[in-house]
């Protein structure tokens, strides 16, 4: 049985509570703050039957090792996902749902994992995967700035990403690493097949190995003076176009 995590913020814990409130073991909640969000929040979370327990801003600051907790934290029990990568896209395949993946090559800033999980979640994407050196993993902070959404992606630590490309390959998933140099365009390419995105850090970008790996490199297109983007405003991009690309409709 794994150990209790804790989690906070209004998102954070507020999609918890929606998605998974068996899962939630106590909120802490600051007993001085009666604006109207806490209000709603805590009527919420009593409806969902969660236990509350009112606490000042430094415990909750303790607990949650962070003083941008908004008043709110919860000690939660892991919920279930996929236990692993073969679980999930044999599921997937199971349902004939075409797999939309984001790769991220050497993202070990938590903020940052935690905005690309946000935007996994809001594009749909099935998973994130990332190597289980050179990464963050998931804590206190990447949930708080994923905003609940580090409950509903799966996050996928490996420990070879270049030999975890070649294996989705195999199952016919499609590579497409992003890079400043590539000469075709997002927007040139076919975003509607099987599909895993693979972007690098800030400034370094992929590995060479795993560059080398992908099936094809494409840019995104920059019209300013800047020459690259925030690798979570990148994969927002990404995945925003192959939504786009796999809808009928216009976004």
């Amino acid at each position: 049985m794994s150990s209790p995590k804790v989690i906070f913020g209004f998102h954070a814990v507020g999609v918890r509570i929606k998605t998974a409130p068996a899962s939630v073991l106590e909120v802490l909640f600051d007993a001085s703050r009666r604006d109207a969000r806490m209000k709603q929040f805590i009527a919420r979370a009593q409806e969902a039957g969660v236990r509350l327990v009112e606490a000042d801003a430094l415990r909750i600051a303790k607990l949650a090792g962070s003083h941008g907790h908004q008043g709110v934290a919860a000690r939660v029990s892991p919920t279930q996902q996929s236990h692993s990568l073969d679980e999930l896209l044999e599921g997937l395949e199971a349902t004939g749902t075409v797999p939309l993946l984001l790769v991220l090559d050497g993202v070990t800033d938590p903020h940052n994992l935690g905005a690309c999980l946000r935007v996994a979640d809001g594009a749909g994407a099935h998973a994130v995967i990332a190597p289980k050196d050179h990464a963050a993993g998931i804590n206190a902070t990447v949930a708080k700035v994923a905003s609940g959404a580090a409950d509903t992606v799966p996050y996928f630590m490996v420990t070879n990403l270049a030999r975890t490309l070649n294996e989705l390959k195999e199952r016919d998933i499609w590579c497409v690493g992003t890079s400043d140099d590539a000469s075709g365009t997002l927007y040139q390419c076919d975003l509607k097949r099987p599909l895993a995105l693979v972007l690098g850090a800030e400034g370094v970008g992929m590995r060479q190995l795993t560059r080398k790996t992908c099936d094809e490199l494409i840019s995104i297109p920059m019209a300013g003076a800047v020459e690259s983007l925030n690798v979570s405003v990148a994969s927002g991009v990404c995945l925003y176009e192959a939504m786009r690309q796999r809808q009928s409709i216009s976004i």
